[in-house]
This record gives structure tokens, C-alpha cells and sequence, in this order.
């Protein structure tokens, strides 16, 4: 049997334009991956995520958003017109994917591997836009948290995550 840290590595997204995205480029970093959406009563998290990048990349902090349309409709915009919108508006320079689907039967393959990990109240579903999920230096999934939790709350448990070899 593979070990966990071997699966998130073999997993990938697509960036805005299509292009791979593999996790096995963010071994030995802490990676924070979030549902975004810029039409969410929650999109002003968008400035704290890019506060938590900009502090930390350098320590080996890794923040991913990943852009999803299926709560309220509340990313309708094409890949290219929400990269655009998250860098005009919410000053991002994170790295974005393209639209992605988190629950259902076309759930993507790194949100089945998250939830399969890391459940909530909810089992494997996820509530609802800005969901993020921490994961350790290791590719292991240490950590998740609920859309409402800001990301300056969580920034103790990456610093945490960063200093642990």
C-alpha cells in the first residue's frame, strides 16, 4: 500500500490556462489549499490568504486557490476572467487553478484525496466556498478548516508546520 505522503504527490491540478500543476513540486513545503470563489460573501479572504503567501513562500509555505462553482454559482467567470478578477481586486499573485468541482461524482482527484483524509461534521462533503486544507512538509494532509475560519487564524498552525522538518 502507498503511503499517504506518495499519493498527494502523484495528484495534480491544471492552472488557469491548462497547464499541470503537480503536487511533486511542493515536496518539503507546507501547501494550503482553498475553494475560492469571487462572488462569495467570503472572497475578502482572498486578502488574508495573500498575506499568509507573501509572509511565508519564502519559509516554504505554498498557497493554492482553487476556484469552484458549485456553491450558489458564486464563481461564474471563465478561468482567464477569475485570474484577472483575484489579481485586479484581491491583489492575488497566489497560485490560482482552473475551476475545479469539490463535491459529486466529478469531484477533482486532490479534493477526493483531502476529504477522504481529513472529514468534517459533514463527512466528506464540503460545506461551502474557502474550505482550506493544510498540508504538512510531508504531503501528508495535517489539518482542515471550515469556510467561516479566517486565515489569520489558521496562520500559527503553518508557522507551526514550517518550522518542523
Amino acid at each position: 500500500m502507498a503511503s499517504a505522503k506518495s499519493e498527494f504527490y502523484k495528484l495534480h491540478f491544471n492552472n488557469p490556462a491548462g497547464k499541470k500543476l503537480l503536487m511533486e513540486e511542493y515536496k518539503d513545503k507546507v501547501v494550503l489549499i482553498v475553494n475560492t470563489a469571487t462572488q462569495c460573501g467570503l472572497t475578502p479572504q482572498f486578502k488574508g490568504l495573500e498575506r499568509l503567501h507573501t509572509t511565508y513562500k519564502e519559509k516554504g509555505l505554498i498557497v493554492l486557490g482553487t476556484p469552484c462553482n458549485q456553491f450558489n454559482k458564486q464563481e461564474p467567470l471563465s478561468n482567464e476572467e477569475m485570474e484577472a478578477t483575484c489579481l485586479l481586486n484581491h491583489g492575488v499573485s497566489f497560485q490560482l487553478t482552473e475551476k475545479v468541482k469539490v463535491n459529486g461524482s466529478d469531484t477533482h482527484p486532490v479534493y477526493k484525496y483531502l476529504k477522504s483524509n481529513l472529514g468534517s461534521l459533514l463527512g466528506r462533503k464540503i460545506k461551502w466556498n474557502f474550505t482550506k486544507f493544510l498540508i504538512d512538509r510531508n504531503g501528508t494532509p495535517y489539518k482542515r478548516f471550515a469556510p467561516t475560519t479566517s486565515p489569520k487564524r489558521i496562520e500559527s498552525e503553518i508557522k507551526r508546520l514550517l518550522l518542523s522538518q
